[in-house]
């Protein structure tokens, strides 16, 4: 019988999941080295779609003390991975202190500051000598190239391809955008994504967003807004050019087609289902 293989790897996400990665990963803390190694372990917790670092403990440049302060409470982000399922997997708006397997909480010490359990010692043996350090209090660097948002996956892909189908964007009977020069971004578990030029988009109708959001893929996203619509808020972002990775997608315009009426050559698509898909608060 055949295996599809999205349903082997999201079959894992309730599971705790590692992966040694051969770059050299780098943290620093106020421009001081936490620190600095090639033996460095991707680490997925359960329900974590998105993985962090793992380093060896022996190769810390900081102490690690027990917490000083009580826990904080974590909200957590859950959604479902496929339509008609329970919310169970935690997207990554899910901050680094809601662990789901047992482990040890630890502060981040240096001669010059304190993160608050900023360090997580799991308590599984195939981890053991390595602790898991909170990816946004931290600068960090693969190789000599920085990386934001949270650790690449290396099980994650994005291609990005030119079409010259007919694209075109509606919101509550409004066109939005139209167009025959889309640049299609295909991203692993995620819907397609069409980014169009700001030539082809009415930005006439639409007002720039104050929101910023990072990928680690694709770099930087500034946001649009439709105020004519209820399902306008932050339904449009551009990425910024610091990645050569997106570099065919860098100043185009992409919708949520979670919340806009997407046809391509005349054909209305269905609205997908992903953690976007309600209109944000």
């Amino acid at each position: 019988m055949a295996t599809r293989l999205s349903k082997v790897l999201t079959g894992t996400f309730p599971q705790l999941r590692y992966e040694p990665t051969a770059k050299r990963i780098r943290a620093s803390l106020d421009g001081k080295v936490v620190v600095d190694t090639v033996r460095a372990w991707l680490v997925w917790e359960p329900r974590r779609v998105t993985p962090i670092f793992a380093v060896p403990e022996r190769e810390l440049l900081a102490e690690l003390a027990p917490p000083a302060l009580p826990a904080a409470a974590v909200e957590e982000h859950a959604f479902a991975l496929r339509k008609g399922e329970a919310p169970t997997s935690l997207d990554p708006g899910t901050k680094f202190g809601r662990h789901t397997c047992a482990g040890e909480e630890l502060d981040v010490v240096t001669s010059a500051a304190t993160v608050p359990r900023g360090a997580f010692r799991p308590e599984d043996p195939d981890l053991a000598g390595y602790v898991v350090l909170d990816f946004t209090s931290f600068d960090w660097l693969e190789d000599d190239e920085e990386i934001i948002g949270h650790p690449r996956d290396p099980f994650h892909r994005v291609d990005i391809r030119a079409s010259s189908a007919a694209v075109e964007v509606a919101l509550d009977g409004v066109t939005l955008a139209k167009t025959n020069c889309a640049q299609l971004l295909y991203e692993t578990l995620l819907p397609v994504r069409y980014y169009i030029p700001p030539s082809d988009v009415r930005l006439d109708l639409m007002k720039e967003s104050p929101k910023r959001t990072v990928c680690p893929y694709k770099g930087q996203a500034s946001y649009w807004s439709y105020p004519a619509s209820g399902q306008g808020l932050n339904v449009a972002w551009s990425y910024d050019r610091r990645f050569r990775d997106a570099v065919q997608i860098h100043g185009l315009i992409s919708f949520f087609n979670e919340r806009v009426d997407l046809s391509v050559d005349g054909v209305l698509q269905p609205r997908p289902v992903t953690p976007w898909s309600a209109p944000p608060k």
